[in-house]
């Protein structure tokens, strides 16, 4: 007999949407003349921008059960090095630009080795890695903070804006559209799934396992460092931001695995989860004037996050091993046929006379 099922209005998949909707109508109701603008929503459009794409970085290797720590040292040291490149050595902004993502690249490409072939576990690695970028990160900057460049055309490059929104929103949502395409609708992210979902597994299947993992480190690296370079020409050189990012990023990434596909890292629930808890803290810090609510509220994000994810993983398995239980304890058609036999032939030999 089939359960019926339970209408929930999509709370299961879309909670984050209702909360989002509270947020608004919330601080919508509390602070009508500060909440309720354009400005706002430029505003956290905009400042958001930079912190999910680094989610969307962390994302890729995410989605194979790896951890890149790194990215937050890598979207700093970009940032630094692009603009020493054409403060201090003198480049062109497309010279400094093209060279600062090759960098961080091989950044991820070095830290792909040390995954793979020395097999160190990643968040060892990455978190080595860090440290090491970090320290580079000063040698470059000679520890004191660069000047911005003053070129036209070095603004222009981020703070441009297109229907009211700085153009970095733009290439955000680009980024967006072509790291989901790559997940879900690529033999790529079929691989990087399933190697996630059982490394062993996937190499019986034939799946690279090494080879996935370590690409899947280029390529966050790559994006933080393209992220870096958009965080110089908006907000200007920082020795610091990196780090702070980094938890955001991964409350972004983990509150959006239960968005949209519950249980599985992906794109639109990455960002969807960025700008809820950007909206919540934004709300927050117009009621209250506080400074310490964006790692508070990213803080708890993260937790309920993962909280919520380990809960949701274990009600399946929990589901079966109820079913499995069932099933022992039920008689089978094969046993009701010999019980029925059993009982058949005893009924005959009682009947025959003696």
């Amino acid at each position: 007999m089939r359960t019926p099922r339970r209408f929930s209005f999509g709370l299961q998949t879309c909670s984050g949407l209702y909360l989002w909707a509270a947020f608004i109508i919330t601080f919508g109701i509390w602070k009508p003349d500060l909440f309720l603008t354009s400005a706002t929503v430029h505003s956290i459009a905009s400042s958001q921008a930079i912190a999910a794409m680094l989610a969307l970085a962390l994302l890729i290797p995410l989605t194979a059960g790896v951890y890149d720590l790194s990215v937050g040292a890598v979207i700093n040291v970009s940032t630094i090095l692009v603009v020493e490149m054409q403060t201090k050595y003198h480049h062109g902004m497309w010279t400094a630009i093209v060279v600062s993502i090759l960098v961080c690249s091989a950044i991820g490409a070095f830290s792909g080795f040390i995954v793979v072939k020395l097999k160190v576990n990643s968040f060892v690695a990455t978190l080595g890695m860090a440290t090491i970028v970090s320290a580079i990160q000063l040698i470059i900057s000679d520890q004191s903070q660069p000047l911005p460049p003053n070129s036209p055309a070095w603004t222009s490059l981020t703070q441009k804006t297109v229907f009211g929104f700085q153009i970095v929103v733009v290439y955000l949502l680009v980024l967006a559209i072509i790291v989901w395409w790559v997940l879900d609708r690529t033999p790529v992210g079929r691989y990087l799934y399933a190697i996630g979902g059982s490394p062993e597994a996937a190499r019986l299947s034939g799946v690279a396992v090494g080879r996935w993992s370590w690409l899947s480190l280029i390529a966050s690296s790559t994006i933080a460092g393209t992220a870096g370079v958009f965080y110089a020409s908006l907000s200007g050189p920082s020795l610091t931001y990196g780090q702070a990012l980094l938890l955001p990023a991964f409350a972004a990434v983990f509150l959006g695995s239960t968005q949209l596909k519950p249980g599985r890292a992906n794109t639109w629930g990455t960002l969807l989860a960025v700008f809820v808890l950007a909206t919540g803290v934004q709300g927050l810090q117009f009621v209250t004037g506080v400074l310490w609510l964006n790692s508070m509220f990213n803080g708890v994000a993260l937790i309920a996050a993962v909280s919520f994810a380990v809960w949701r993983q274990g009600r399946p398995a929990k589901a079966h091993r109820e079913r499995s239980t069932d099933i022992e304890h039920q008689p089978t058609d094969d046993a009701v046929e010999r019980d029925r036999l059993a009982a058949s032939g005893a009924s005959t030999h009682q009947a025959q006379p003696g």
